[in-house]
C-alpha cells in the first residue's frame, strides 16, 4: 500500500511551531495508552477503560488533523513546492482519519 507523503513539518517557524504541536499531541495520546494499559492490567472498571480509549482515540486524530492541516497551509503558500501534497492525496489523508 503506497502511503502519500507527509508534510516537511520542520522547514520554517510555523512549521516548527505546528511540529511542536503534533508532537505533543502524540506524547498526550502515548500518556494515555499507557493508561489504558494499567487499567487493562489493574482489572479497572470497563467505563474507564472505554473512556480512556476514547481520550486516546481523540489525541491520536487531532495529531492527524495537524499534519494534513500544516500540508494545506504549505499547499496554499507554495502550491509547486517539490513536497507539497496533492488536493487529492490531501483529500485522502483527511478522510483517512474520518
Amino acid at each position: 500500500m503506497a502511503h502519500a507523503t507527509a508534510p516537511d513539518l520542520g522547514t520554517s517557524s510555523r512549521d516548527n511551531e505546528a511540529k511542536r504541536k503534533v508532537v505533543n499531541r502524540l506524547r498526550r495520546a502515548h500518556g494515555q495508552l499507557a493508561a489504558v494499559i494499567s487499567a487493562v492490567e489493574d482489572d479497572a472498571h470497563c467505563r474507564d477503560i472505554v473512556n480512556q480509549l476514547a481520550a486516546v482515540t481523540k489525541a491520536l486524530d487531532r495529531a492527524g488533523f495537524l499534519v494534513i492541516s500544516s500540508a494545506l497551509k504549505e499547499c496554499l503558500t507554495d502550491p509547486n513546492g517539490e513536497d507539497t501534497a496533492s488536493p487529492d492525496e490531501l483529500e485522502k489523508l483527511f478522510l483517512s482519519l474520518a
